[in-house]
């Protein structure tokens, strides 16, 4: 991987762009990862010795690309995990569905358990055991070809979760082989964090970051991605 691409820094965090097919943290493949990346780049322009500290707040896929929020101290990171369990931390993607949806706003409620053999992620009855109630909020903003693009706002974080969701009312994500089959077709997975707004951890100002998915890489081709950054609202 290139140099990190970093959307601000200041003492306290780092907003950075995580590419697709990059793990957030080190996991089995080994392969390099993107806290590891920031870490490194922390050492190296500062030119700090020992290890350095970044904390891990939030998480993204590895085939899922997009803006994400690293903290810089134990009381950045303990602040902004507060907030996102009391749901002031904002997290939005764009993704394109292979299928339209029947309703074009919605609201979807699931309880889905992980399979930590596979690593796969189930729709499941209320009752089972280990479940955990998912929900989240989407809009079509446009169609085409049978394709549907799609605003997602996740009110719970769970594993997988769009991916498993959208897969469970027939519209998986296009190039999500795993969960929507042949359906998905195949290519790049087109799941993206394009929007991310939180309370700095100190100042206590409200930060706002916008991302606009890769344009040259399908099936973001076939859709105005800049428009829909653009048009994004603080709230439905």
């Amino acid at each position: 991987m290139e140099e990190p691409t970093i959307l601000y820094e200041d003492n306290h965090i780092i907003v950075a762009l995580k590419p697709q097919n990059v793990p957030t943290c080190e996991d089995e493949s080994k392969d390099d990862d993107l806290l590891s990346i920031l870490k490194r780049y922390i050492k190296e322009k500062y030119g700090k010795t020992g290890n350095v500290y970044l904390g891990l707040v939030h998480r993204l896929d590895r085939p899922t690309g997009g803006v994400m929020v690293f903290a810089k101290s134990s009381k950045a990171a303990a602040r902004l995990s507060e907030q996102l369990k009391s749901g002031d931390f904002e997290k939005r993607y764009l993704t394109v569905l292979a299928g339209i949806p029947k309703e074009k706003k919605a609201t979807l409620t699931h309880y889905m358990k992980k399979n930590a053999v596979n690593n796969t992620v189930y729709v499941c009855a209320p009752t089972t055991e280990g479940a955990k109630f998912a929900e989240l909020e989407y809009k079509v903003i446009d169609e085409k070809d049978g394709l549907a693009f799609t605003e997602v706002r996740l009110h719970t974080g769970r594993s997988h979760q769009i991916r498993v969701q959208m897969q469970a009312i027939g519209c998986p994500v296009y190039g999500d082989m795993r969960y929507g089959g042949e359906k998905a077709k195949k290519g790049y997975l087109a799941l993206w964090a394009f929007y991310l707004a939180f309370t700095h951890p100190v100042s206590k100002e409200r930060m706002v970051f916008r991302v606009e998915p890769p344009k040259d890489i399908v099936p973001w081709t076939e859709f105005p991605t800049d428009f829909a950054v653009r048009i994004v609202k603080p709230n439905y």
